[in-house]
């Protein structure tokens, strides 16, 4: 059982040859966390994110993080809750990293005056290799004290690994010819040459070449080798980039500084167009810290107020993506208000309708659930809570929205306050469509582009 009370051992009460350990998995949390808390931003304390390849050396624990845990037995179990130290000796024989179990232990010595007591420490791997010994003296609380381990407030490291391991996927890809309308700004420009140089997309830049290369040369970029070709105008821009795909000269687009409308106008054209049949949805795919998976929030950007047979289209664009992204049954959640079908709310209605059609192979490839509120659709211990079963409450990667509104508002949360990193891509069209927005960071645009190039990937796979 975990412990979440600590209780002490007061002075009075200590014996000599009483002992103590805890036992502590060290993560690539730890060292982030240690970095920021001391300041210590020592390149060899601190995580690769290409671990150890390419000659780089392992990171090593600080050595003082590692002597920090004989403070936790000390502070936690013995003496306990109210002991304050005086000093420590230390004297560090062996290096910690990333993975390893260590045991801290004290050991009771000596008990003198003014609740005075010495300490034997050791930190130590599980194999017995020590790697830490001293000693500590403190003052022994007077009274007994205990303390809530949940009256101490959480941390949630910011990292984003969810992406990193999608642009791990497609590190062996051929390079996906992306057409890039009207990159005639530095944000635009800047997403498609990154992505250019991390072996992403062969961009074919289309806009009009004097403000391109005016943009290239403010950024210090060089447009040596890569096709660039002039449009006129924005329409004129949009329009090859239909026809190179249709054309299998490309096989996605991006959008550049241009609106919205005007890139898909073309697409969405029945003579000529991209469509395939299916509506188009936009899809967020989020890396959230703290959440073990990738989650997908559709739609938020291209349909307005979704009807059904619309909703039908966006769950299963999203579960389509969703596979290609390596998620082998993806767990969609339909989102309202409650987690019951109340005829007053249309968004219950439609959730339990699309949960019946995925039961009925209607919607194929997912499982899917709904109504569902957004704390049981991704906390487990709300949905318990509501008495919820089945495997898509609590467990939701994709959720889908009852409008533009809502998932527009749920995906900017997830971003500007929950500090997720947001890729956005259109599916339902002929190849996808990267949609960057201004405010994205570099990491987003990577990964709009890995998401881009995977699920070409997989759409070159069926056809």
């Amino acid at each position: 059982m975990h412990v979440t009370i600590f209780q002490n051992v007061p002075f009075d009460q200590l014996q000599v040859g009483m002992e103590a350990e805890v036992r502590r998995l060290c993560v690539a949390d730890d060292l982030y966390v240690f970095a920021h808390a001391s300041g210590n931003l020592n390149p060899m304390h601190l995580p690769h994110e290409d671990g150890d390849k390419d000659g780089k050396p392992e990171a090593v624990a600080p050595s003082f993080w590692v002597g920090s845990l004989i403070s936790a037995v000390l502070g936690n179990n013995l003496p306990g809750p109210g002991t304050l130290y005086k000093s420590q000796n230390l004297k560090f024989l062996g290096r910690a990293h990333a993975g390893d179990e260590l045991i801290a232990k004290v050991k009771l010595i000596h008990k003198g005056d003014a609740r005075s007591a010495i300490f034997e420490t050791t930190v130590s791997l599980t194999d017995g290799t020590l790697l830490v010994e001293g000693e500590a003296e403190v003052i022994a609380p007077a009274t007994s004290e205990s303390f809530d381990i949940h009256d101490v407030p959480g941390l949630t490291v910011e990292s984003h690994r969810h992406f990193d391991k999608l642009l791990d996927m497609t590190a062996d890809l051929p390079a996906t010819r992306m057409a890039v309308v009207a990159p005639e700004e530095p944000n635009s420009l800047r997403g498609a040459m990154m992505a250019a140089e991390h072996n992403l997309i062969t961009p074919i830049l289309l806009g009009d070449q004097d403000k391109i290369r005016t943009t290239a040369k403010e950024l210090g970029m060089s447009l040596d080798g890569i096709e660039l070709i002039h449009c006129a105008t924005h329409r004129e821009a949009a329009q090859l980039a239909v026809t190179m795909v249709r054309e299998a000269r490309a096989s996605a687009i991006m959008k550049g500084h241009l609106h919205t409308d005007d890139l898909l106008r073309p697409i969405l054209s029945s003579n000529g167009g991209l469509k395939t049949g299916r509506r188009l949805s936009h899809i967020f795919v989020m890396d959230v810290p703290g959440l073990d998976h990738l989650l997908m929030v559709s739609d938020a950007a291209i349909n307005i107020a979704p009807d059904l047979p619309t909703k039908v289209d966006i769950v299963q664009n999203a579960i389509d993506l969703a596979i290609s992204l390596g998620i082998e049954t993806p767990k969609v959640g339909v989102l309202s208000a409650v987690e019951t079908v109340n005829p007053k709310i249309p968004s219950t209605l439609d959730a339990a309708a699309l949960s019946k059609m995925a039961d009925r192979d209607q919607i194929k490839g997912g499982i899917v659930d709904g109504p569902l509120a957004m704390d049981n659709a991704v906390s487990l211990t709300a949905a318990k809570t509501k008495g919820l079963r089945g495997v898509v409450a609590g467990h939701a990667e994709i959720l889908v929205v009852p409008n533009l509104e809502s998932g527009n508002m749920l995906a900017k949360e997830l971003t500007f306050i929950a500090h997720a990193e947001a890729a956005g891509v259109v599916i339902g069209a002929r190849c996808p469509i990267v949609l960057n927005s201004r405010s994205d960071s570099d990491k987003s645009r990577l990964a709009s582009c890995a998401v881009a190039a995977l699920h070409a990937k997989r759409a070159r796979e069926i056809t």
